[in-house]
Parts: C-alpha cells; sequence; structure tokens
C-alpha cells in the first residue's frame, strides 16, 4: 500500500493449504523473497516443536510489477523447513535455516538449492541472521549467544553471551562497526516478554548496556481472543547511525496476554488473554548509542501497545504497530521527530496489520 494510506493491493497466490507469507528480503533486480508455510495434518493439534519442524516451507521469488511467482530452493532440499535468512552480494545464492534433528542449521546455498553448505554445527540452534552492510559477514545468535563470522564459515567469534541469559537478535551499524542486540532473563521471565538493548563490537569488544531494568518489550503479544498474535521485536539502527528505535515500557507495565507456565505450547504463544491484568503499555523510544541519552518518538499511554518500528530508507519517518488492549494491531507511520503521525490501515477486514516492510 501507499504511505499515503487508503486502498492497498493484497497479493493472494491461489495457495490455501499455505500460511505465514512473508518478505524476507529483496533482490538487485526488485524482485522479494517470500516465505510460506505448508500446513500438515499435526498442524497445531500436536507439541509446536513437533509439527513446525515437519511443516515443509516454500521460498519464492515474486516480481511486483509483472506480478510472477517463482519456487526456489527446491533442488538438492535437507529437511523440510528452510527458513531465508538473507541474499548474498550478486542475488544467486541465500543463507537459510535448515531444522535438522530439531535443530536450525544456517547454509548458505544457490538459489535453486543446490550445494548447501552448513556454516554452524547440528548442536546449535541459529537464527536471528544478519548480513553486514558489506555483505561480507554475518551476526546471529546460536543458542543465544552472539556470534560472528565470515560468509564462509570462517573467522567465528563469540560477541556477546553470558550464563542464563538469553542473547537475541544482532543488528549491524550502518557503518558495520557495531551490532544491537537485546538480552533477557529467560530464568525469570519464560514467556520472554522483556529485554534490554545492548551493543557490542564484532569482534566482542566494548559491550555495554544501553537501558535498564529490562525496559524494552521483547515479545510481542496482541490481538483478540480470536485473533491472537506475536513476534519477536528487534531494536532498529537509524540509517544515519545515530540511533537505535525500540519499543520501551512503562513502569510496571504487564500486557494483556499472559503466558502459561507449564501448559503444553501447541502454538508457539501459548498465552491467555486477562485483560483485566493488563496495565500501562509501550511506546516507540530512540537511544543514542554513543550517550545513552534517550528521546520519545511517540507518547506513552495507557493501554496503548506501540511496537515493530521499521525506518525508511531516509530515516525521515517510522512505520510501526498499535495495538490497544484485546485489539487488533493497525499500521501506523510517524515522523522521525515524531510528527505526523496517523494511521494507515487496521488490515483486510479490521484483522490487523503486523510485521510492516518499506518497499
Amino acid at each position: 500500500m501507499s504511505t499515503r494510506g487508503g486502498e492497498f493491493k493484497v497479493l493472494d497466490f491461489g495457495r490455501p493449504d499455505h500460511t505465514g507469507w512473508g518478505v524476507y528480503g529483496r533482490f538487485p533486480d526488485g524482485r522479494l523473497l517470500l516465505m510460506s508455510i505448508e500446513m500438515n495434518e499435526d498442524w497445531k493439534t500436536q507439541p509446536f516443536q513437533i509439527f513446525y519442524p515437519r511443516s515443509r516451507t516454500h521460498l519464492w521469488t515474486y516480481d511486483l510489477k509483472s506480478g510472477r511467482l517463482t519456487e526456489i530452493a527446491h533442488k538438492q532440499r535437507l529437511g523440510p523447513f528452510y527458513q531465508p535468512a538473507a541474499i548474498l552480494p550478486g542475488g544467486d545464492r541465500l543463507l537459510a535455516t535448515v531444522v535438522l534433528d530439531g535443530k536450525e542449521v544456517l547454509h548458505q546455498i544457490e538459489l535453486d538449492g543446490r550445494n548447501p553448505r552448513a556454516l554452524t554445527g547440528k548442536g546449535e540452534y541459529v537464527y536471528g541472521v544478519a548480513l553486514s552492510p558489506d555483505g561480507k559477514r554475518i551476526a546471529f545468535h546460536a543458542n543465544y549467544r552472539i556470534g560472528v563470522m565470515n560468509t564462509d564459515g570462517s573467522g567465528r567469534v563469540e560477541a556477546a553471551a553470558a550464563p542464563g541469559m538469553l542473547h537475541f537478535g544482532p543488528q549491524w551499524s550502518p557503518d558495520g562497526q557495531w551490532l544491537c542486540y537485546q538480552v533477557c532473563d529467560s530464568k525469570n521471565d519464560p514467556g520472554h516478554d522483556w529485554s534490554d538493548v545492548w551493543i557490542v563490537r564484532p569482534d566482542g569488544r566494548g559491550q555495554r548496556g544501553l537501558t535498564s531494568g529490562y525496559a524494552a518489550w521483547f515479545a510481542a503479544s496482541f490481538g483478540r481472543r480470536e485473533n491472537p498474535g506475536s513476534g519477536s521485536n528487534v531494536p532498529r539502527w537509524s540509517p544515519d547511525g545515530r540511533e537505535i528505535l525500540f519499543n520501551r515500557r512503562t513502569p510496571g507495565a504487564r500486557p494483556p496476554w499472559k503466558y502459561q507456565v507449564g501448559r503444553p505450547d501447541r502454538d508457539h504463544f501459548n498465552r491467555e488473554l486477562l485483560p483485566e491484568q493488563a496495565t500501562g503499555g509501550t511506546w516507540l523510544c530512540a537511544v543514542n548509542p554513543a550517550t545513552g541519552e534517550q528521546r520519545e518518538v511517540t507518547a506513552p499511554g495507557e493501554g496503548r501497545w506501540d511496537f515493530r518500528g521499521e525506518w525508511s530508507a531516509d530515516g525521515k519517518r517510522i512505520l510501526f504497530c498499535r495495538a490497544g488492549v484485546g485489539e487488533n494491531p493497525g499500521l501506523w507511520i510517524v515522523g522521525r521527530d515524531g510528527s505526523g503521525e496517523r494511521m494507515l490501515t487496521m488490515g483486510v477486514n479490521g484483522q490487523g496489520a503486523d510485521h510492516p516492510r518499506w518497499l
């Protein structure tokens, strides 16, 4: 859709047994990299750890102008579940994680899937993969420890880790000199609701926290009882590298969807809607990585949950999602300085809008 709002184009590919359609990158010629998941007979009837790795994914290129959808990565498949991680320079190779023996192993593959080469070990659970701005290095988390290596798997170093703590979602600064990531106390926060934002050099030097007290909303949970949604929030560097955008919580905030400890997880959500227990909210905040100074982009408000901020290429505008207590999220836009805030859409038939991407 246009950022002016109004009508939007729905991409319906005529595959009703496929779900989870998402955009995972853009090729040099403008085509989009998509993924879909083919639902199987165990879908959400068996525990998540069983049905999800058995689900066959499909990777596609999509041309916005012609509408042509082409399946890729279908040759020499190592398992049913492939997830694209990055398009390598030149556009003829991909980084993708493949589920093997219950673990996601990072591979480099040709665009059609041939010549897969494992870059991480079978005993590691790897995702949160980010390609450096120069396309020569990969940042990732393996078993929730931040690692960095060359795109061929060589020169691997551990950049950040701590016993008992979950390290997640490294993102490169525009100059490639720093990584930002999140730290969560998973033992005391099994739902991974909250985290703090940290930065570190790719070689592990200069590690320091930019927030404290688990100030950032990590595992977003939102939506109506019949239409819940979720997904990890990741801090984002501004294109000029001067700020990092994250969603900050009001003191003592509690989201309306409460994680259910000990209940069998059949949907990778495992939460119960308890709106009467919800307090506070979250708002978009930008932190200066050099000084730690923070500023508001959107304003905090009771029962208002802002998340999933995405910078425009010129750094002047930000797309984000906003949800009320027990309500579907809408897609909003705001200027970097907080001006011009307005809603763009509530999605198809008001069913919500999530994971925005600039085109």
